[in-house]
């Protein structure tokens, strides 16, 4: 990517093949170097919309551009997604060392990055995959998924296995990327603890829409010293939005008054297994 890592929507309506509308009317306009975190409940169209800003599925022409270039139709160099599919590749549950896995991604090309990952997601390097906690393994395939120097960098719930000095970490490590170099992130979480001073950006989703987004200091955030919930500053203003979310759509399919008793609508309608997880 040659020009500045922008990220912009323009009028983006996503359809799903079963004619299920999956986003609606979507318009951002991210600046270069800008660390976005991209919130909703769950089903609001955020995994929906970053497969979208990585090119993993076609969005209708002009709708989206990374650097001034549909990331679908250029397969633009420097854009890294690790979501869903990137956190369950088997290889990374059998009996393979950690430095051989690292080499097979290219550790010997950049291994002063490659070094730094290491030692600040703190992976052992005699670790064997087949033998380590769900957390370990997390800390090599973040190993593994940024150790090719990225542009345009987009993350969906993929450090809900980290401890909290390993994601602390981590998330230091992606500041400072885009602090020293050109690039840009998008990450879409619900785990909002110590990161009131991570983000530059909010996107706010619900039900396929944007509700708001812009720059942090045009919001305004609650004045709290954590209060009786404990909750941080950035945590209560969200945890406001959902509830206005909620409020705004209602009860889900089949569910009713107090005391209703309800079918097992397991399997039956609504979205399939890969659209649940699209549209986390």
């Amino acid at each position: 990517m040659s020009s500045p890592p922008t990220i912009t929507v323009s009028n983006l309506t996503f359809t799903f093949p079963d004619s299920t509308t999956g986003l609606t009317n979507i318009s951002l306009d991210l600046p270069a170097g800008a660390r976005t975190l991209l919130i909703g409940a769950n089903g609001a169209g955020k995994t929906t919309l970053l497969r979208l800003l990585a090119g993993k599925r076609m969005a209708p022409p002009s709708t989206i551009a990374l650097g001034g270039i549909d990331p679908f139709a250029s397969q633009v160099a420097g854009v890294t997604y690790l979501g869903l599919e990137w956190v369950l590749n088997p290889i990374v549950r059998t009996d393979i060392a950690v430095p051989e896995l690292l080499r097979s991604v290219g550790g010997d090309h950049y291994p002063s990055r490659r070094d730094e990952l290491v030692r600040i997601l703190d992976v052992d390097l005699s670790w064997r995959l087949h033998a380590v906690s769900d957390g370990e393994r997390r800390r090599v395939q973040l190993c593994m998924g940024l150790l090719r120097p990225w542009t345009v960098l987009l993350l969906d719930e993929i450090t809900v296995d980290l401890d909290l000095l390993s994601r602390h970490e981590f998330l230091s490590f992606l500041k400072r990327e885009t602090e020293e170099r050109s690039c840009s992130i998008v990450y879409a979480t619900h785990i909002l603890d110590n990161l009131a001073a991570w983000p530059t950006h909010l996107v706010h989703m619900s039900q396929g829409r944007v509700q708001k987004w812009g720059a942090m200091g045009e919001f305004t955030v609650p004045e709290t010293q954590g209060g009786a919930e404990g909750n941080s500053r950035l945590g209560q203003l969200v945890l406001g939005w959902l509830r206005e979310d909620l409020k705004e759509r209602g009860p889900r399919r089949g569910q009713g008054g107090e005391g209703k008793t309800y079918p097992n609508l397991e399997g039956k309608g609504g979205y399939g297994a890969e659209k649940k997880a699209e549209t986390k």
